[in-house]
């Protein structure tokens, strides 16, 4: 296939092979693409943002997203295991709270972007 060259000319070849050269290789943007899947759903979108809020128990976060604690369950053991969420022991409760700061900063971001205007 022969190379086309961009007609707005705003950019040189040479930006372009050096734009080219610093893409993430393909198993980091395959895990990019996944990480950002975990966001595509409401109710796991809710516990993030409850958990944004305060570090709260499975009873809590059901009561909250109004869904039975097995379901809940579920969707922190995905959280988990996307590194969005993260837990402690206290005797036989277990506390959640967001892993991070980075995903802390991931949501709020999205939420300034879809609140502006």
């Amino acid at each position: 296939m022969k190379r086309q060259n961009c007609l707005c000319k705003s950019i040189s070849v040479e930006e372009m092979e050096d734009i080219k050269t610093h893409i993430p290789e393909d198993a980091t943007i395959l895990k990019m693409a996944d990480f950002f899947k975990v966001f595509g759903d409401g109710t796991r979108l809710k516990i993030l943002y409850y958990l944004s809020r305060h570090e709260l128990c499975v009873a809590d976060l059901a009561l909250l997203v109004q869904m039975q604690q097995s379901a809940i369950s579920h969707q922190l053991k995905l959280l988990r295991l996307h590194r969005l969420v993260k837990y402690r022991k206290e005797g036989t409760t277990t506390y959640y709270s967001l892993d991070d700061e980075h995903i802390n900063s991931i949501f709020k971001v999205a939420l300034e972007h879809l609140q502006e205007r």
